[in-house]
């Protein structure tokens, strides 16, 4: 092992080297802990990635990125010529592990996210499918001061998850100089045993300790940390320990490998996984929610009814919520279905990381809170689309018109921050009906998408029969005579609608669309709209950058039409009071928008 080590170290010099870019000391303190790790205790088939049986790996520290390559080298799934692409432009051996390549399963260097995504790894493992796979996870010392990690270190301990096994490099140095309890791992390991974690504190570069702590850990009967304590850029005299040295290729990249003892071809096998094993989910029958027109519903009640439905038809649904169940109504999923409901308390980042992680197993996620919460969590949010992740968001509670609570509930700003998501969809129902028909859309769309649901009950304008698709729109009122076209969605909606009626009794025709896709947007029926009434109006529930009158903008400035366009949002700090209040102070309610029309439109038209 010693020598497998020593040709990780050599590997991760290299393949720094060839980049003039990279992490190799971060990836010499650890090479030890994972020689051994490869030698004699994961259990994974690098010809079968797919194989649900094998163990997971992931590198919590992923700027570690050349010490993971080069153990693919060892395991036979890469060679030597493709180490050596590391940071290529092109390249699968990226400058930080994404799931391009087969055996990563997220995205990692954001610090503090392997941990927790492993967290959701292991309960779909344990909780779910009964598997006796194990979550090995890779960590630094420097990301134990994100919160992020705690709220997996609880969660865990919370969960006995007796399948998850963190290993803290506890290599001293950070990015800038010493880390927070440099070598003092008693701290650490006080933290971790108050969440009922079986904790080991080793020589990180002791082969023989290394050894009998993985085997302790696996049959700790709960999760299971080791902080080992390690020097950065371990086996060269140059960096060893040295500050100023992360982050850069050795300046003597050869004095370096022939200190380490020259180039190896040593090849590892890494032990089989066991024969999955087969495993039943519990069902419970519920029929597709159905509402009746101008029956009162909040979207938000939808959302509980339909994510119940579609626990009936897809076994593979799981929901999760950050303790607000019974107001973003997933506790009526968790009542239909409670083996694959999931209480993440509130913790936002561990919740999202928890849906993450499931999701690499083949699981299809959905988590809820209030959407200002969520907004905790956007790292996450943000690196699982890196990982290319089948992640489904609800946020409740969202604008203005949640009336009494006040601001800091209010979701002002997550349309804008969902639809900066790469290749995200957002989504934003106006009725009950609508909101049953795209989280079923959601449900079969593969990408991080986020339903955006409101907390006041509103009439049904939709019969359950209708169909609404992801980038699609309704025009709800129309004529040939419309002068202005009027674009809201969610609670604006019924302004929007109240707002033509009052037009009409002054002789303006408006059209009305219900932007319910806000991402991807239904741009022909924008510029049709904008084509054919020459003026538009858009009214939201949102702060006015990023959401859906920048979306029409750049709609309009796209196709390079010259229509007038008016925008209207909440501009100024809300408050408490009634919904109806809210909407008027943010001059979002019917009344303003009548007036924003008859000033767009002139006095001729009034």
């Amino acid at each position: 092992m010693h020598e497998l080590a020593q040709q990780l170290r050599v590997d991760s010099v290299r393949a720094a080297a060839a980049a003039n870019s990279g992490h190799p000391t971060s990836s010499m303190s650890a090479a030890d802990l994972m020689a051994v790790l490869f030698t004699k205790y994961l259990r994974y088939d690098f010809d079968a990635p797919e194989n649900k049986a094998n163990d997971h790996l992931v590198f919590s520290k992923g700027h570690a990125s050349p010490l993971l390559y080069a153990l693919y080298k060892a395991a036979g799934a890469i060679d030597d010529e493709e180490l050596l692409t590391f940071r290529e432009f092109g390249s699968r051996l990226q400058g930080h592990p994404t799931p391009e390549l087969p055996w990563v399963d997220v995205a990692t260097g954001s610090l503090g996210q392997g941990l927790p995504i492993s967290v959701g790894i292991a309960l779909a493992a344990s909780r779910l499918e009964r598997s006796e796979l194990r979550v090995w996870v890779l960590c630094g010392d420097s990301e134990l001061a994100e919160g992020s990690m705690w709220e997996a270190f609880e969660h865990a301990g919370y969960a006995g998850l007796d399948n998850l096994i963190a290993i803290v490099d506890v290599n001293r140095l950070g990015q800038r100089g010493p880390t927070m309890h440099e070598w003092d791992t008693s701290k650490l390991a006080a933290r971790a045993a108050a969440c009922d974690w079986d904790v080991q504190e080793i020589d990180g570069h002791d082969l023989e300790a290394i050894d009998a702590a993985y085997a302790r850990a696996q049959d700790a009967g709960r999760p299971a940390v080791i902080f080992a304590r390690t020097k950065k850029g371990s086996g060269v005299a140059a960096v060893e320990d040295k500050e100023n040295q992360h982050g850069k290729p050795l300046a003597d990249p050869d004095a370096a490998v022939e200190e380490l003892g020259g180039i190896r071809s040593l090849s590892v096998t890494v032990s089989s996984p066991p024969e999955p094993k087969p495993f039943e989910i519990e069902r419970a029958p519920v029929e597709r929610p159905s509402y009746e027109l101008g029956e009162k519903v909040a979207t938000r009640g939808a959302y509980g009814d339909a994510l119940a439905w579609l626990g009936s038809i897809d076994e593979r649904v799981v929901a999760l919520d950050g303790e607000v169940g019974n107001s973003t109504y997933a506790e009526r999923f968790a009542a239909k279905h409670p083996d694959r409901f999931f209480e993440m308390y509130i913790a936002e980042q561990q919740m999202v990381a928890s849906a993450v992680g499931m999701q690499t197993r083949g699981w299809k996620p959905f988590a809820s809170s209030f959407g200002a919460f969520l907004s905790r969590a956007y790292d996450f949010v943000r690196m699982a689309a890196i990982s290319d992740a089948d992640l489904k968001l609800c946020g409740s509670h969202v604008g203005v018109s949640i009336g009494p609570d006040g601001p800091s509930q209010m979701a002002l700003e997550d349309i804008a921050s969902l639809r900066a998501v790469f290749g995200s969809v957002v989504l934003y129902p106006s009725d009950a009906n609508q909101a049953v028909q795209l989280l079923d859309a959601m449900r079969e769309h593969r990408g991080i998408s986020y339903m955006r649901t409101t907390r006041e009950a509103t009439p049904v304008l939709y019969g359950p029969e209708e169909a609404f698709r992801i980038g699609g729109s309704r025009t709800v009122r129309s004529s040939d005579a419309d002068a202005v076209t009027l674009i809201g969605a969610g609670i604006t909606l019924r302004e929007c609608l109240d707002a033509a009626e009052q037009l009409s009794e002054s002789g303006i025709a408006a059209r009305v669309i219900d932007l319910y896709s806000v991402k991807p947007v239904d741009a022909e029926t924008v510029v049709k709209a904008a084509s054919e009434t020459g003026a538009i109006l858009t009214v939201e529930d949102h702060w006015a950058e990023g959401g859906i009158g920048e979306t029409i903008a750049g709609v309009l400035a796209e196709a390079g039409t010259e229509t007038r366009l008016t925008r209207l949002a909440v501009s100024g700090r809300p408050g408490s009071g009634p919904p109806a209040a809210l909407l008027a102070a943010a001059g979002i309610d019917a009344d303003h928008i009548v007036s924003a029309v008859q000033r767009t439109l002139g006095p001729a038209r009034v």
